[in-house]
């Protein structure tokens, strides 16, 4: 599984020969590039409605979307989205050769420059190289979305999903800040963490390294790794 980070909360995601892009959104610090010079995924998820999420989701309409049945007939109407795939809280669904299980986040939602149309619950992403079992067999990348800290990461997300890797928004303000990221990161019992929606807006300017202080300090054994924009990670 290869993970790049374009920064922000968009992530490209490979496995076997599936390509998965979340949350595309260009308009950012990190990343040099445009949505043009990214090729087009195969599959496109879609946490939540807000601006910083989708704004560049029309540009990748050759894709299927995966998302919640509003965002995914939105897109199809508003998008052009060729194919779109509904999905909810809890569910899985095979996506080529990856798993791909939403779960909620505790954040807003909504479509449109006034938020004038209803989206559903905003959630994140689990993809996976099997289908999630008890075992916790296959590797697997947690995109958290925008979220605070829940008690489902403790209580659900880590012994149930059981994630390979952890991406969580460190930024503050609208989501989780490092301390709580860091909490989140211990509770989740994930190898591999990254930090990620920061540094866009003024509002959510951080350091992560701050973030990766606050790993070492709590008794996670993850790996803290903050990645350049646009740079690309096996797992």
């Amino acid at each position: 599984m290869e993970l790049t980070w374009h920064g922000h909360s968009t992530w490209h995601v490979s496995v076997g020969d599936t390509t998965l892009l979340i949350d595309p959104f260009f308009d950012n610090p990190q990343t040099s590039l445009e949505p043009a010079d990214v090729d087009e995924p195969d599959f496109l998820l879609l946490t939540h409605g807000h601006p910083d999420h989708v704004s560049h989701a029309a540009e990748f309409d050759g894709a299927t979307v995966i998302a919640t049945p509003e965002i995914a007939a939105y897109a199809e109407e508003e998008f052009g989205a060729a194919e779109s795939v509904g999905m909810n809280i809890g569910g899985t669904t095979q996506c080529g050769d990856a798993y791909v299980t939403m779960h909620r986040a505790d954040h807003t939602s909504g479509l449109g420059m006034g938020y004038d149309r209803e989206v559903g619950m905003p959630g994140g992403f689990l993809v996976s190289t099997e289908q999630p079992n008890r075992n916790g067999s296959g590797t697997s990348f947690y995109h958290a979305g925008d979220t605070g800290l829940m008690s489902e990461m403790k209580d659900v997300i880590g012994p149930s999903l059981q994630p390979t890797a952890a991406a969580v928004p460190i930024g503050d303000h609208f989501t989780m800040g490092p301390w709580q990221a860091a909490i989140a990161t211990e509770w989740m019992d994930a190898e591999h963490a990254f930090p990620m929606h920061y540094d866009t807006l003024p509002p959510i300017e951080q350091d992560p390294q701050d973030f990766a202080n606050e790993v070492a300090n709590s008794d996670s054994s993850a790996e803290v790794h903050v990645l350049e924009g646009d740079e690309t990670f096996e797992l």
